[in-house]
């Protein structure tokens, strides 16, 4: 639709390259052609628009073929203007001068037109084949309506020519198709199932392998299995040799260092005895020695006080000697009064004391000593 622009009471139009336009002033042409511009009166102009780009029609129908089946065709059909003067003169392309709206719809005309002109030698074609063959000829179909519509001398007269003719599609009804289809489908079964079977025993074959191939695996592992147990009592054995004579380098060398060491021990037990007599022995010398020189000395030391108690006893028998017999009496008495034993009680009767006396004085009656005098039965003692 072109664009109309109000201005007082004047109008201007502004047309696109893909719109053929033709302006008629008292019936006369004033402009025309595409991408035009241009200011008019709306009250004396007459204006048409023709579309002069390609356009798509898309096309369903039925048809019958030979044995009375009932198919759906599916087609496209691109046309175009391609006399826009010639088909605003035949169809009513007028628009409203003062808002640029179409008045009429010429292209559902056209559409209609091409879409009858289409059918017919597409029903022509498939009422002469059978149903299988109808399905299968898709291009005879097109080639036929190609042919109709460039040839058909209705749309030169009005202007429109086609550009190319397209059959999508032939189809019979869902439930023919249903059955039609159910041969190809049951074989394509059928091959499914004979890729199934054959998948299966294909599978069944090779789980025969496996289960082979697991048993040949359990039958090498059993066999490695037992090289192992041959192999762990081998090292076993091996290994309780080694360790034997490890222990028998041991003893050895235990008993060797045992020997040595005892050797050892008996040079030494020997040295220290060695030196044990030899300390004896020098003790026992230094003993021997110590002892006879105490007995030397402790001789030496008897001998002299032997001497002295010699001269001390000759000395004091000579004294003893140069003493009176009285004297001598006294100190015997001393003496042995020394070497009583002790006495807790003496009771002295005088017969007993006057004998005693009289056995110390002797005839004289009278014992003098150093400290006094003492006299007969009948006298006194005198300190």
């Amino acid at each position: 639709m072109a664009d109309v622009t109000r201005r007082l009471f004047l109008r201007h139009l502004r047309g696109t390259p893909t719109n053929w336009v033709r302006l008629h002033v008292a019936g006369r042409v004033r402009r025309e052609g595409t991408g035009q511009s241009f200011w008019y009166r709306p009250l004396t102009a007459v204006l048409s628009e023709v579309p002069v780009d390609d356009r798509e029609l898309p096309l369903l129908f039925h048809a019958r073929t030979g044995d009375f089946a009932d198919i759906t065709v599916q087609a496209t059909v691109t046309y175009r203007v391609a006399d826009p003067a010639l088909a605003a003169a035949r169809l009513d392309f007028s628009v409203d001068p003062r808002t640029g709206r179409a008045r009429s719809r010429p292209l559902d005309q056209v559409a209609t037109l091409l879409a009858e002109l289409a059918q017919q030698p597409a029903l022509d074609l498939l009422a002469r084949v059978p149903l299988a063959e109808a399905l299968t000829t898709v291009a005879p179909v097109r080639e036929a309506v190609s042919a109709a519509l460039g040839t058909e001398p209705r749309l030169a007269d009005i202007g429109v020519a086609v550009v190319s003719a397209r059959v999508v599609a032939v189809r019979p009804e869902p439930e023919l198709e249903r059955a039609l289809q159910t041969p190809t489908r049951e074989a394509v079964q059928v091959q499914a199932d004979r890729a199934t079977y054959a998948r299966r025993a294909q599978a069944v074959e090779q789980e025969r392998g496996i289960a082979e191939n697991e048993l040949q695996n359990k039958i090498e592992l059993a066999r490695r299995e037992q090289q192992l147990v041959e192999q762990h009592g081998a090292n076993a054995r091996r290994r309780a040799e080694l360790d034997a004579a490890a222990e028998l380098a041991g003893a050895h060398g235990k008993a060797e260092r045992e020997q040595v060491a005892n050797t050892a021990a008996a040079e030494r037990a020997r040295v220290l005895a060695t030196a044990e007599a030899e300390k004896e022995r020098l003790l026992a010398a230094g003993a021997a020695d110590k002892e006879r020189t105490l007995a030397l000395a402790k001789a030496e030391t008897v001998r002299a006080v032997g001497a002295a108690e010699a001269e001390a006893e000759a000395a004091k028998l000579a004294t003893y000697a140069e003493l009176p017999p009285a004297v001598l009496q006294a100190l015997t008495v001393r003496e042995l009064a020394g070497q009583l034993p002790p006495i807790g009680q003496l009771t002295v009767t005088p017969d007993l004391l006057a004998d005693l006396l009289g056995r110390l004085t002797g005839p004289t009656g009278t014992l003098t000593g150093p400290t006094g005098t003492l006299t007969g039965p009948t006298g006194a003692v005198d300190r």
